[in-house]
């Protein structure tokens, strides 16, 4: 009796040893982007290694600047010689005002002198014409003054165009870390010729992590978007460390179970994808094995 209580136990244990505590297993991802070239130009500086820390907005490298600060510099004192081309409305019609009011105090005087039968009347008919002739070029030269003033203004407007477009390149001549992460590979060196468009680095946000697992159809009732799971990293060996993660993405389309993905029910031949968010502390890495227990 002894010896079959034994081989019981063994069974038993070999039995409890292959049974799972995950419902499905994937591997761990991170955003990653891609930072290319938005300028032409010389890469005077980059400073950057594969594996450095970056933060969002820090500077890591410099096209060169020289021939887009030219232009700014050029466009700058395009504008100026504009401005210096703007008529001084007041000083420009300062000499018809003059005779206007003089012409006024005329036809005032002829009217005076018809009341008192000291002049004619075609005198101040004159005197009437000469005002209305006055007001006449007056409100001309206001309004041919105003309109080269308006089209110059129109000049310096798109001269300020111009000088901001350069400017914006100029800005994009500086290259930078769109986000918080590690630079995962690094595509050119300092003093290459770069064009728009071409990679310069890789970079990801390993802080914010997901797991992309798979799950069975009769999983599916069990998970949605917003629910909390248990996650646990792989490390080899029988190692493991938990972690609180949240189910973001839950695929529409089924697919056939990838090779190396194992599933509670390894017979299943579709399954469907599903991205769960975990907090990294550090320690997990890009393509590690990760498993996931959907809590009931």
């Amino acid at each position: 009796m002894k010896k079959y209580f034994v081989i019981l136990a063994v069974i038993l244990t070999a039995c409890s040893g292959n049974q799972k505590d995950f419902d499905a297993t994937g591997t761990f991802e991170a955003t990653e982007i891609t930072v290319s070239a938005e300028q032409n130009g010389r890469l005077l500086s980059f400073n950057l290694t594969e594996g450095m820390t970056l933060n969002a907005l820090q500077q890591v490298g410099l096209i060169d600047t020289v021939q887009l600060a030219l232009q700014a510099k050029a466009l700058g004192a395009t504008k100026e010689s504009i401005a210096n081309q703007r008529p001084d409305l007041t000083k420009q019609i300062a000499a018809t005002r003059q005779q206007l009011v003089k012409a006024e105090m005329e036809q005032q005087r002829f009217e005076n002198l018809v009341k008192n039968n000291a002049a004619n009347q075609k005198q101040l008919d004159d005197a009437v014409s000469a005002v209305n002739v006055l007001r006449r070029q007056l409100e001309a030269q206001i309004s041919a003054l105003n309109n080269t003033t308006q089209s110059l203004n129109s000049q310096m407007n798109a001269t300020d165009i111009q000088r901001l477009q350069v400017l914006d390149q100029l800005q994009k001549c500086h290259i930078s870390a769109p986000i918080n992460g590690i630079v995962l590979n690094k595509y050119t060196e300092q003093g290459e010729f770069v064009t728009i468009g071409k990679p310069l680095f890789k970079m990801a946000d390993i802080e914010n992590m997901y797991l992309r697992a798979y799950i069975t159809s009769s999983q599916l009732a069990r998970v949605k978007i917003g629910q909390d799971v248990k996650v646990f990293a792989d490390f080899g060996g029988g190692d493991r460390k938990e972690y609180q993660g949240v189910v973001t993405w839950i695929s529409e389309q089924s697919e056939f179970t990838p090779k190396t993905i194992l599933t509670n029910d390894e017979r299943a031949d579709l399954v469907y994808a599903v991205k769960i968010a975990v907090k990294n502390d550090g320690i997990i890495k890009i393509g590690m094995y990760g498993e996931v227990r959907i809590n009931d």
